[in-house]
């Protein structure tokens, strides 16, 4: 928990090009999430989004 007592497990995660991977942010819902990253492919960005809940990550080559 941060000081706020929010807990927020869902991250959206961007891959450029280059293969670096960013946090684009944390969300308390995977829902919350997902919706940043179908806003972000829709507007046409042409890097990879995901979803991750904290804990877990996953591979994308």
């Amino acid at each position: 928990m941060n000081d706020s007592g929010a807990v927020l497990p869902w991250l959206v995660i961007r891959q450029d090009d280059n293969g670096n991977r960013y946090r684009v942010g944390r969300y308390a819902t995977r829902a919350e999430a997902q919706k940043i990253v179908d806003s972000l492919d829709a507007s046409g960005h042409k890097q990879l989004y995901w979803v991750e809940r904290i804990g877990q990550s996953a591979t994308h080559n």
